[in-house]
């Protein structure tokens, strides 16, 4: 609880409780008041009438003004009639009093009214004691519900006067033992204020400051120089280029590599806003621009930075880290910088360069031979050379079919040579949509009929052109279709549906009903050689990869949807 709160609650109860003695107080002296003035209004003013009355009725046979003296009082007290029997007698006293006004020397009339005068007397005197008793009753209870209230009040008082210091009072003289331990150098005091109070508060951020200060205190300039001369040895001997930034974009080192491959000195860099230099230098510009303008979409990770280092055509990769720390005492990480790292990869790239050198070579080499193979078949197939029996006639089938799947795994080897050494040619045209479909249709057929698959394809009404390569998308589209067919159920159906996508391309999907894709490779088809664990191993495993190069070679986007037990679906689109 707040400190404000506790304050505000004990002076609060306090209030309250004078408040409830004001009232109880107030209530039983109106109680009293009350009592006492019925005895004074009602009783006390009868026994006034009734003595007037009597000393009248001695002075009434000798001096006139006596009766109405007599009367004046007697309507008075038939005016203030308030007890039991009180009506009666009054009654009495004025049918007696009339009949005195005719005789007025009768004494024994006068007797009369003498003893129904005491009666009225007597009445209100018993009157005056009963309620005089009622007072002394109200005051009686007035002071043990006083008494009671103003213990429990005391109580109540008693212990906020204990406690509500101690509250606010203890914590400020631990604080200040923690203050003067902290003042001696022991920096490992610590403040520990259970709740939620102001006092949690400030013992969080004493502890804090307290743990600063022993950190501080255990550290030592030597080590700090040490640590810091360590760091910069290894950040200089790495083969890696590295700039590091704060983060208001200012240097604070940079390595050998990165001045080498930045033809900069190390002045020229160090202290210096990483924008500023960049002005200069066009390297420092392209590697920056992703932070100067966190909009620009970055480099994917195939393409890299080509550079000339020392005469030499060197690749890099670039990757640029943020650097979060955990300050001490704190809950959340703070940003203090980034680190610029160039990753020389150009060993890697010549060797990937020479894989698909040789790769070409031998695909090339190798088409020559295949192409003998399929010629010697075809002569083979030829009846006018002669008859082949069943047996002979099931070896040239069977070398038949592993020419072609050799024809095809070299051409395929051919695309991605040329895709992966950039010179594969484009011919980007408008192109007939119900051409490159039927033509695909037509080349698969066969393939189709032999598992009694039915192809079925649906264009939606004013599409006639797709801006594409008409030998590269049609490729695509059947090596899609021969693999549907390849992995669809017998007697079912491949549907291809060409249409307009929300982006404004021209959507082309092929739909089949075969066992599926599992959702853990599908970010993984279009990988090159991967293949998915349990199904046929025929193929190379880089159909769909090159026709993913193909598809984005031309500005368009695959990707794939599949169901387990349903089939899948594979979408690639390409611009109006």
């Amino acid at each position: 609880m707040k400190i404000k709160t506790k304050l505000n609650a004990g002076v609060g109860l306090l209030f309250l409780m004078i408040i409830i003695l004001s009232v109880l107080g107030g209530w039983f002296i109106y109680q009293l008041k009350k009592d006492t003035q019925n005895i004074l209004v009602a009783n006390y003013n009868t026994l006034q009438y009734s003595r007037n009355m009597l000393l009248s009725l001695e002075e009434i046979d000798k001096q006139p003004f006596a009766v109405k003296e007599f009367q004046k009082n007697l309507n008075l007290q038939s005016q203030n009639i308030t007890e039991s029997g009180e009506k009666e007698v009054t009654r009495n006293i004025i049918s007696h009093f009339s009949d005195l006004n005719e005789n007025r020397t009768d004494q024994n009339l006068k007797s009369v009214i003498r003893k129904d005068i005491a009666e009225l007397m007597q009445l209100n005197m018993n009157a005056i004691q009963i309620k005089s008793g009622i007072a002394n009753t109200t005051a009686e209870n007035a002071i043990a519900v006083i008494s009671i209230t103003g213990t429990l009040c005391f109580l109540i008082a008693f212990i906020l006067m204990i406690n509500l210091p101690s509250n606010i009072a203890n914590p400020i003289r631990e604080l200040t033992l923690s203050i003067h331990q902290i003042a001696q150098q022991n920096y490992k005091e610590r403040v520990r204020f259970e709740g939620n109070s102001e006092f949690g508060e400030l013992a969080k951020s004493f502890n804090t400051m307290a743990e600063k200060l022993q950190e501080y205190s255990e550290s030592r300039l030597d080590k700090i120089l040490k640590g810091k001369k360590r760091i910069e040895t290894l950040i200089d001997n790495m083969h890696d280029a590295v700039i590091g930034i704060d983060e208001n974009r200012k240097v604070l080192f940079v390595n050998d590599e990165a001045l080498k491959i930045t033809g900069l000195k190390k002045d020229q860099f160090v202290g210096k806003l990483i924008q500023d230099v960049a002005v200069g230098n066009d390297l420092v510009r392209d590697l920056i621009r992703e932070i100067i303008n966190p909009e620009i979409q970055k480099k994917t990770d195939s393409e890299l930075l080509k550079i000339f280092v020392e005469g030499k055509e060197n690749y890099f990769e670039k990757e640029i880290l943020d650097i979060n720390v955990l300050p001490t005492g704190e809950d959340s990480k703070r940003f203090i910088g980034q680190v610029i790292m160039l990753r020389n990869v150009t060993p890697f790239k010549e060797l990937d360069l020479a894989k698909t050198h040789f790769m070409g070579t031998v695909s090339h080499e190798f088409k020559t031979p295949i192409s003998s193979i399929q010629m010697g078949v075809q002569l083979l197939e030829n009846k006018r050379i002669g008859e082949l029996n069943e047996e002979q006639q099931k070896l040239v089938i069977g070398i038949k079919e592993d020419t072609l799947r050799l024809l095809k795994i070299t051409g395929e080897l051919l695309n991605l040579t040329q895709l992966e050494t950039g010179v594969v040619q484009l011919n980007i045209r408008p192109s007939g949509i119900s051409q490159i479909v039927e033509s695909v249709i037509a080349a698969n057929k066969s393939a189709a009929d032999s598992k009694k698959i039915s192809i079925k394809y649906q264009i939606e009404p004013n599409l006639e052109f797709v801006n594409a390569d008409y030998e590269k998308t049609s490729w695509v589209l059947s090596n899609i279709v021969s693999n549907a067919i390849r992995y669809s159920y017998e007697n079912s159906e491949i549907e291809i549906k060409v249409e307009n996508d929300a982006e404004s391309q021209i959507r082309f999907s092929i739909k089949d009903q075969g066992y599926g894709i599992e959702e853990q490779y599908l970010d993984k088809v279009f990988t090159r050689y991967f293949r998915i664990p349990g199904t046929k191993a025929d193929g190379t495993g880089l159909g769909l990869s090159i026709s993913k190069e193909f598809i984005e070679a031309q500005g368009g986007k695959i990707s794939v949807k599949s169901e387990i037990g349903v089939g899948s679906t594979f979408y690639f689109s390409l611009k109006a």
